[in-house]
């Protein structure tokens, strides 16, 4: 490989394509009966963004290494980009005109319990934690492991309102779904909580 930015080009042109492939099928979703308010969304909104900033910015005293700079890393976090960007993407897939880019009901809304969601009920943000974990094993610094745990806790808190929605919205129904499958990782067991 004789450019030398082949490797951070690649990692941009994996998140670019996902990206492009979001916001194309954003197009063509159901109307929205029911949305989280502004004022509930904008602590994980904000949380996601200085978690991306944090992975994506060069900040140079929180670029402290981890681990050095090797063939192994670079293309174990590469695979796991790949797998988490593509879990994300054959969810989006499977939710179709469902999907929303924050907490919602949809008109006629469908419980999808198809594909990855027979595996885990968040399979999108399955998908990214596991693609964002793949960015900081690339990365190899703090800031980017930090930035990994930020974006982990912003979509957990992402999470905890959908599932509110979707147990008042099938209600009975979303109960036995979460008895049996777990919320963000596959093959464990289901964590029972509360109803809200």
């Amino acid at each position: 490989m004789r450019d030398p930015h082949f490797h951070r080009h690649l990692i941009v042109w994996l998140w670019c394509a996902w990206a492009l492939y979001w916001v194309l099928t954003s197009l063509s979703t159901k109307t929205t009966v029911r949305r989280q308010p502004l004022t509930s969304r904008i602590g994980y909104v904000a949380a996601l963004a200085v978690g991306a900033v944090l992975i994506a910015w060069p900040w140079s005293w929180l670029g402290v290494r981890l681990w050095p700079r090797s063939f192994g890393a670079y293309w174990c976090g590469v695979a796991l980009i790949a797998a988490g960007l593509a879990f994300s993407v054959w969810a989006r897939v499977h939710l179709g005109r469902n999907w929303s880019g924050s907490v919602t009901v949809k008109e006629a809304h469908e419980l999808i319990r198809s594909g990855p969601y027979a595996l885990v009920r968040h399979p999108i943000y399955t998908g990214l934690i596991t693609a964002v974990a793949g960015t900081a094993v690339t990365s190899g610094t703090v800031r980017a492991l930090l930035g990994l745990g930020i974006v982990a806790a912003s979509l957990a808190w992402k999470l905890r309102a959908e599932e509110s929605f979707m147990r008042e919205t099938f209600r009975g129904e979303y109960e036995r779904y979460s008895a049996h499958v777990p919320a963000l990782i596959p093959f464990t067991r289901p964590r029972q909580s509360a109803p809200r």
